[in-house]
Formats: structure tokens, sequence, C-alpha cells
């Protein structure tokens, strides 16, 4: 079952809607969905509904409402492309990671506070995965081709819970240089893993369109399912 439900800010002063997916059954745990900076689309939604159907309760907070609520975008058209680029230069990332936390709190006030929640994000979403993990207390975070982690590798002694993060070598939104400092910084962390995908570039896990890569895009949601399966039940 699908359908929008409205979500309070942590700050008392406003809110904003979230797509959610609900399970056949009682919900395995929740798992919080951030969207890459085209909206919550068909591609995000349709995100949130795959989980539905292996068990979670998913919701995909709808992260540019700040901005204009309701935003729908589609990355193979280039006017469409350009204003999603141009929303991510205006974005508060800080008030998302806020918003982010106020969704899985509104799913734990929901299912009990010894419910599991975790977020897996694409693009802007990944980024916004791996802040999440630095700096609230989620219980796993999945990251597809997040951009700019090399610069918040200072946070990493903050992460307390699993870490995934999918690297797609040819992305020509991370360099091969911002890639290696990844690397570096995080394989001896205890808590991150990260998988390479040769000769992909950004988005290749996309759920439509030009970008997709279907066999990488495959695997890399077989180990986000392993993932979430081994760390949230």
């Amino acid at each position: 079952m699908t359908n929008t439900t409205k979500i309070a800010t942590l700050a008392g002063d406003g809110e904003f809607t979230a797509y959610r997916a609900t399970p056949a059954g009682t919900p395995k745990a929740a798992i919080v969905v951030i969207q890459e900076i085209f909206g919550v689309n068909a591609g995000i939604r349709r995100k949130c509904d795959t989980l539905a159907e292996a068990g979670y309760l998913a919701i995909a907070p709808d992260l540019f409402w700040r901005l204009e609520p309701g935003i729908e975008l589609d990355p193979d058209i280039k006017p469409e492309m350009d204003r999603a680029l141009g929303l991510m230069g205006q974005f508060d990332q800080d008030k998302g990671i806020a918003d982010i936390e106020a969704s899985f709190r509104a799913v734990r006030s929901e299912l009990g506070d010894d419910a599991k929640v975790g977020v897996v994000g694409y693009c802007l979403g990944g980024r916004l995965a791996f802040m999440t993990a630095a700096r609230t207390d989620v219980d796993a975070s999945v990251g597809y081709y997040g951009v700019g982690i090399d610069g918040l590798l200072g946070e990493k002694h903050a992460i307390a819970h699993p870490v995934l993060l999918h690297v797609p070598e040819e992305d020509h939104f991370v360099d091969k240089a911002a890639q290696a400092a990844m690397h570096a910084g995080l394989d001896d962390h205890p808590k991150v893993t990260i998988y390479d995908y040769a000769g992909e570039d950004h988005g290749f896990a996309t759920e439509f369109g030009e970008r997709r890569s279907d066999a990488s895009a495959k695997l890399a949601d077989e180990r986000t399912a392993k993932f979430f399966a081994e760390n949230l039940g």
C-alpha cells in the first residue's frame, strides 16, 4: 500500500510530505529513501515500493520542500537536469539531515522505540546518507554514488553503525582523486564497506532512464538487500 504522509520538522517550524510504501505484513524494520537532486520522482517512489515488497516500511521525504514542494524532475531532459543542479546549489544540507532525522524518528514512534531504521540515498542522497550516519543514531546507511564524501572524511570518527557505499569508477561527478581519498580515509574504518563498479558512471542504479546499467544496478541492489537484512533484521 502506498500513500503520502506528513512529518513535522524537529524545530517545529513546519511540516513536509513523504511518500510512504507499507508492506503487506508487519514491517520488519523501516528505511528512509533519500532522493537525488530530482526530487521524489517515479524512480525514488519505485525504490520505496521495492523495499516494501521486501517487508520494510519505506518513506521518501520531500527534502526540497523549503525551495518548492513536490518537485519531480527527469534527468534525461536537459532543462530539468539543469534545474536540478540549480536546486542542489540552493539546498540547505544541514536542514536536510534534520528532516531525514525527523522522518526516521516519526517512523520509530510508530513502530516502537526499539524498531531499527536504515537510510539509503542516491546522488545527493548518497552524500546525505553518509552525513546521516555520522550525525544521527540511524542503524544502517547505504549511499549510492554520493558526491563530495571525500570532503566529509573529518566526520568519519562519529560513525557508530554500519555504512555501505557504492562507488562507480567512472563517476563524472566524483573524480579518481576523490575516490582514492575515500578509500584512503575509509577502507580501515570498522563500520564502512565500499564497493567499486568498474566502467560505471553516476546514476547507474536508477530505476528508469538512460543512466541505468542493469547488471551493475542489480548487483548493487543485491548487496544493499543483504546489508539491510544483516543490520536491520
